[in-house]
């Protein structure tokens, strides 16, 4: 495309601004001035640092999070092997019912009663532990 001397010279020009704009920014990246200029400044302070708070409240769910595990992980333990695996299948894995059932060469009807009763079993669990969250 032919543009003509001027705006080719223009757009050199502001090539040349911004390779330079580019080079200053790298190369003062160790130093931070004061002034509010080329946005270098913005890189010295880590506005994503996290308050005292907000790092306690993390804790805080991780420990939250980490005890449901291990409440879900014994309310497992208390269901027989096939309760186990189907409850597996269809909560984790994502599985339909119908999947299951195909898989393991079995009605649906049966998946369905099974996964309900292991899940009675695990609410079961779940109160005589006395664990409600």
């Amino acid at each position: 495309m032919e543009v003509s001397d001027e705006i080719a010279e223009a757009l050199l020009l502001m090539r040349r601004e911004e390779n330079n704009r580019t080079h200053k920014i790298w190369y003062h990246k160790a130093y931070y001035s004061l002034d509010c200029e080329d946005g270098i400044e913005n890189c010295a302070f880590d506005l994503t640092a996290k308050s005292p708070e907000e790092i306690l409240l993390e804790q805080e769910e991780e420990q939250l999070f980490l005890a449901t595990l291990e409440h879900l992980s014994g309310a497992m333990n208390s269901l027989t092997d096939t309760q186990a695996r189907r409850i597996h299948a269809r909560y984790i894995l994502g599985k339909k019912l119908i999947e299951i059932a195909a898989e393991e060469g079995v009605s649906v009807s049966v998946v369905q009663q099974t996964v309900k009763s292991g899940l009675k079993r695990m609410r079961n669990y779940f109160e005589k532990e006395k664990w409600k969250e």
